[in-house]
């Protein structure tokens, strides 16, 4: 009995020696978060336009898409401005087929409509090169399991260009001309993904501006092995090109500095972009 006494008894002081521990996590208002990434095959006559919009939630939530009142992009030069619909009711997915001759010429602007606030961001098209070739290799960098495509492209003389590279299943790797301006460029990429024989992988070049390759290199930077993607919320904010215009009244100033910390997350860009695909062995 005094065994059974002297057990509870150290039970309740195990108890009572427990502290509640209170974790204060970030938090801040939700913010939109906009893929705007439209990607221009200039072979073809028609792009479908699509722009995919989220809101920010607590922390550990998810991110979840966003219904908006409405989203355009106008073509400034032309003075032409095309609706987009959303696929399904809370998809949070807008599309629109709108010719290439819109997309590939004159100054973009986008703008979205949500909760009685307004966020535009500016964009011109940037051209690309085709890709060469696109071949497996068999080498490794740190692992043996690692998968090598090597990818061969010629650079445009007389022009400093930034590329950004899309190796599917979430991959991008950005890059410039500035050692290789003008040249044909070989270089070797190396999948961690357990790649199977069999398995097609689609790789893309798109032409980008400094300020877009700026900002994809950070959200590389940030993404690292967790493959977060390069469009969903990164550990920091990365501020893209989008602000919220809602109090500027006036139209020929748009740098919004006194409301510095009132933007929505991601990028407007459009982008011209050839593709090939690579098959496994």
């Amino acid at each position: 009995m005094k065994k059974v006494i002297f057990y509870i008894s150290l039970l309740i002081f195990c108890i009572s020696c427990e502290d509640v521990v209170e974790i204060d996590v970030p938090s801040e208002e939700p913010r939109l978060i906009v893929d705007a990434l439209i990607r221009v095959d200039p072979s073809e006559v028609f792009t479908l336009v699509q722009v995919k919009v989220r809101e920010t939630s607590s922390f550990f939530e998810e991110v979840v898409p966003t219904g908006l009142q409405q989203i355009t992009i106008t073509n400034l030069s032309e003075n032409a401005g095309e609706v987009l619909l959303e696929t399904s009711p809370g998809s949070g997915v807008y599309e629109k087929l709108m010719t290439n001759e819109i997309l590939m010429s004159g100054q973009l602007l986008l703008q979205i409509d949500f909760e009685d606030e307004f966020f535009i961001a500016f964009a011109d098209y940037i051209p690309a090169v085709p890709i060469d070739s696109v071949v497996q290799g068999d080498e490794t960098l740190f692992d043996e399991d690692e998968t090598e495509v090597i990818v061969t492209f010629t650079d445009t003389p007389d022009r400093d260009d930034y590329y950004l590279f899309d190796f599917d299943f979430g991959n991008f790797l950005a890059t410039e001309d500035t050692f290789y301006q003008g040249q044909q460029f070989e270089f070797s990429y190396f999948y961690d993904e357990d790649m199977l024989p069999g398995q097609t992988a689609t790789i893309s070049i798109m032409g980008v501006d400094q300020q877009f390759y700026n900002y994809m290199n950070q959200l590389i930077e940030q993404s690292g092995e967790d493959s977060f993607g390069p469009f969903q919320t990164p550990a920091v904010t990365v501020r893209g090109n989008f602000i919220n215009v809602t109090e500027i009244d006036n139209i020929d100033n748009f740098d919004n500095v006194d409301m510095s910390d009132n933007f929505a997350l991601g990028y407007f860009a459009v982008v011209g972009t050839y593709t090939q695909q690579i098959t496994i062995e």
